[in-house]
């Protein structure tokens, strides 16, 4: 696995260092252990779904938190008085922490529990101020009286 430097362009890249940021830290989480398995679902256009394998842990032992971009997911056993005595442990039961970047204007809308599945819903809700609009092209006729005074102007 090699690794990059990517110092050398923030000195260049003015605004981009949150860019940089993410970049590194993706780098650096390649070589982690991806506890719990998760699947990211693109549902439509503007809607996704996180679906983690959490076999072993109840809805007790589970904690979402959203803040800012982020979102976290952890998972805490709650420790048993009595323990099982094992031939084969296949079902991993650690505790986890797993955070999740989200893009700008994504939230989450609910989560669920079932069979061993934490799905997790997530919108993304573009302001209308920064959605995308169509510009009409016109000609000077119907142009607005301010915009033919500051033609004649210049």
């Amino acid at each position: 696995m090699r690794t990059y430097d990517l110092s050398p362009f923030y000195r260049t890249a003015i605004g981009f260092d949150r860019l940089a940021k993410m970049l590194n830290e993706n780098q650096r989480n390649e070589n982690e252990i991806s506890y719990p398995p998760y699947n990211i679902e693109l549902v439509d256009e503007n809607t996704y779904k996180i679906v983690m394998a959490v076999a072993g842990f109840h809805q007790d032992e589970l904690d979402i938190e959203s803040e800012h971009q982020s979102l976290r997911v952890t998972g805490r056993k709650v420790k048993k008085e009595q323990q099982a005595n094992y031939l084969h442990r296949g079902i991993a039961t650690r505790d986890f922490e797993h955070k999740f970047q989200l893009a700008d204007h994504v939230k989450v809308t609910h989560a669920h529990l079932e069979n061993g599945l934490l799905t997790i819903a997530l919108l993304r809700e573009i302001p209308e101020a920064l959605k995308p609009r169509k510009i009409q092209i016109g000609t000077t006729e119907h142009a607005p009286a301010s915009f033919i005074e500051q033609k004649a102007a210049a």
